[in-house]
């Protein structure tokens, strides 16, 4: 009888316009079955930060009463229900399923696919006897937010906090992998976080610039720059004929998670006065710190507020009728931005675009960070929320962020590496290697400062001298590597030895730590010409310009805050404005295209990367698409949906002894899928690749052929 009453329930809900969901969560299989013993330990691994093995950097253990606020312990849900979750989230992205389009809300997801209540209220018993505060259990069931001090965490988890000094920097960290009760192990994945460690911006900015100049001069190859402002965007990608249709994303908003609030909303717009896009409307902007299950705190301003800044900018010039979102939280035990992104998914009514700008390496977030991201991304795409994440600024080496040279090995971002995420990589304009800037900009400007004349041929974003292209440029020989490389000469070593670059690499270690890394599996819609046969996520999904002056080109940026820039910034235009490069464009920008989607669609529509690895195989074939090569330039074919990026790669120089390094001599030799010989990671080809991913888009193409 229970049984014919769920049925009919079910078929019910499908012809109701409701979602079909699994039975209710009382008869979730419970994980925890057996008595606590707090004899029988096993360790959590891949929860220590690398940086406390090294005990140059150990300066002790901190007082048992230092706070430890908004932990986050990460809980897994039962095989079969992760397996009933993967399988729902599918559907709502395959036209035809009954359940298309049908989004959950957090409370659904939990109750329907989430651990057993009887699990939950097992591990918050525990954590309560052990003298830690609960402050909240999210909707997910997916996290527990709780508070403590260092000795709680010492007797609880078996682990010491220590103060920690890494390069010059005061942090505070485990030092080594936590241990709970054997009993709880099958219910929890770990504790994100007992550090302080966190990602970084995807975003660099240049001195207040003139255009006189590149601003960093020896480090252009171009006397003279041809920077990117919206208008100019707007001609390149073919935004265009969208606004014209009345669609620049009204009513829609696109969040943007930071680590900062917005020093001023003014620069903003200004901004947009500046630049034409004020007779789109007048849209809202608007800075939060966003109440989940908890509330969190106000960060204030700080040196990421050029982040926040660039990311509201450049939204707006993909969408500009679209409102703005700067959702910020304080960081305690737990990175900020992980509190935020947690507080949003869990609210009722969550964003319908996010946006995240941020880097963190696999291996460095550890196993809790990246369960919590993929646990909330997955949460996400049921909610129908649609993610766009930087894939990073460091070529293949995403762990060397800030590095001179890769010493880490090739390595994806934790942030990006999710199924339920697009991941946006970089690209830079071809026209200076090709002698044609002439061809596609004009000697002055419009009224709101646009030059570009038309689609620009693009290549990977790379400043480094393993770029072929740079040391071709310079040398007249493309060979980057050995004692008469590029890297090793003096031009090379002097003034181009650096990891910015888009980055690219395929999923290595999501889960595990050490010898024990693995990847996330390669998701079903990730098969499209040229993307490899490796079993692995691999990154990125598309990309778009993102590069820093070394090509003569990059964005500008309004921002006013004094204590960021030592000139008058944002004033007396364009001689105290600033420059500014890296993935972090291209992410909101893309964003921005999300809103413009769903303006013409009539609603959110989910995790996008299903839809636009469609497109991608619809256009591309078995062998590519001639008409649609980014190289044609002004010649590519008005009806592509996606330039395909051909040319240049994404590698950077890397030092002695490092993973995937080759260098057969020299000082410095170049990153590379085997330390054995040349095989350089990772170069453009015909088709998907990990340089640019499926290459960028012709915006009013891809709006147009997204599916009703």
């Amino acid at each position: 009888m229970v049984r014919s009453f769920f049925c009919l329930a079910a078929a019910f809900a499908v012809f109701a316009g409701l979602p079909v969901m699994q039975a209710d969560a009382q008869t979730a299989r419970a994980m925890i079955t057996s008595p606590v013993d707090e004899h029988q330990l096993v360790t959590l691994e891949g929860n220590t930060h690398p940086a406390a093995a090294d005990p140059a950097n150990d300066r002790g253990a901190v007082a048992d009463t230092l706070p430890m606020q908004d932990m986050l312990l990460v809980l897994k849900r039962p095989a079969e229900r992760e397996a009933a979750l993967e399988s729902y989230v599918e559907s709502l992205t395959e036209p035809g399923s009954p359940n298309y389009h049908r989004w959950l809300t957090a409370a659904q997801i939990g109750t329907q696919y989430g651990p057993a209540q009887s699990d939950v209220a097992a591990v918050t018993k525990w954590l309560t006897a052990h003298g830690f505060t609960v402050n909240a259990v999210y909707p997910s069931r997916m996290a527990i937010d709780f508070s403590g001090s260092a000795g709680d965490i010492r007797t609880a988890f078996h682990t010491e906090i220590h103060k920690l000094n890494v390069n010059g920097q005061s942090h505070f960290a485990n030092m080594r992998d936590p241990q709970i009760p054997r009993a709880l192990a099958p219910a929890i994945v770990g504790i994100a976080s007992l550090h302080d460690f966190h990602g970084q911006p995807a975003s660099h900015r240049g001195p207040a610039w003139t255009d006189a100049n590149c601003g960093l001069g020896k480090q252009s190859l171009i006397a003279n720059c041809y920077f990117v402002t919206p208008p100019d965007l707007a001609t390149i990608y073919n935004f265009n004929p969208v606004f014209s249709g009345k669609n620049t994303g009204q009513g829609e908003t696109v969040t943007m998670v930071e680590d900062s609030d917005l020093y001023a909303t003014s620069d903003w717009k200004k901004f947009r006065a500046m630049f034409g896009l004020s007779q789109f409307g007048t849209p809202s902007i608007a800075q939060t710190h966003p109440g989940g299950a908890k509330a969190c705190d106000d960060p204030g301003t700080n040196v990421d507020d050029f982040e926040a800044t660039l990311d509201t900018e450049y939204a707006s010039a993909a969408a500009p009728g679209a409102d703005i979102e700067v959702a910020s939280c304080k960081s305690n035990a737990t990175w900020g931005v992980t509190i935020a992104i947690e507080n949003l998914l869990n609210r009722s009514k969550p964003p319908h675009i996010l946006n995240v700008s941020y880097i963190w390496c696999e291996s460095e977030a550890g196993s809790a960070n990246n369960a919590l991201y993929k646990n909330a991304y997955q949460q996400a795409a049921g909610e129908g929320v649609s993610i766009f994440v930087s894939a990073g600024d460091e070529g293949a080496a995403v762990c060397d962020y800030g590095k001179a040279k890769a010493s880490h090995g090739i390595a994806a971002n934790a942030l990006a590496s999710t199924a339920y995420d697009v991941a946006v990589g970089g690209t830079d304009f071809g026209d200076t290697y090709n002698g044609t800037n002439k061809t596609y900009w004009n000697s002055s400007s419009t009224k709101a400062y646009g030059s570009a004349k038309s689609y620009i041929p693009e290549i990977p974003w790379n400043n480094s001298c393993a770029s072929r292209l740079i040391a071709k440029f310079v040398t007249g020989s493309n060979v980057t590597y050995g004692t008469k490389g590029f890297c090793n000469s003096k031009d090379g070593e002097n003034n181009f030895i650096t990891t910015l670059a888009g980055s690219g690499a395929p999923s290595s270690c999501a889960t595990g730590s050490g010898g024990k890394c693995a990847g996330y599996k390669k998701p079903s819609w990730q098969k499209v010409f040229g993307n490899p046969s490796d079993g692995v996520r691999d990154l990125p999904d598309i990309s778009m310009f993102a590069a820093g002056i070394t090509w003569g080109h990059a964005y500008i940026v309004c921002l006013s805050d004094p204590n960021n820039d030592a000139g008058s910034p944002c004033a007396d235009f364009p001689n105290r404005w600033e420059y500014g490069y890296g993935t972090s464009f291209a992410a909101p920008v893309m964003a921005g295209v999300q809103a413009l989607i769903d303006h013409a669609r009539g609603g959110k529509q989910g995790n996008p990367d299903p839809v636009i690895y469609k497109l991608a195989r619809a256009e591309f074939g078995a062998s590519g698409d001639a008409k649609c090569n980014s190289s044609l330039g002004n010649k590519v074919a008005s009806t592509c949906v996606f330039h395909d990026v051909t040319v240049g790669d994404e590698d950077v120089p890397c030092a002695k002894g490092s993973p995937n390094c080759f260098r057969p001599s020299g000082t410095y030799g170049v990153l590379s899928k085997s330390g054995g010989s040349y095989k350089p990671a990772f170069v453009s080809a015909k088709g998907w690749d990990f340089a640019t991913g499926l290459g960028s888009i012709n915006v009013a193409n891809f709006v147009k052929a997204w599916p009703h």
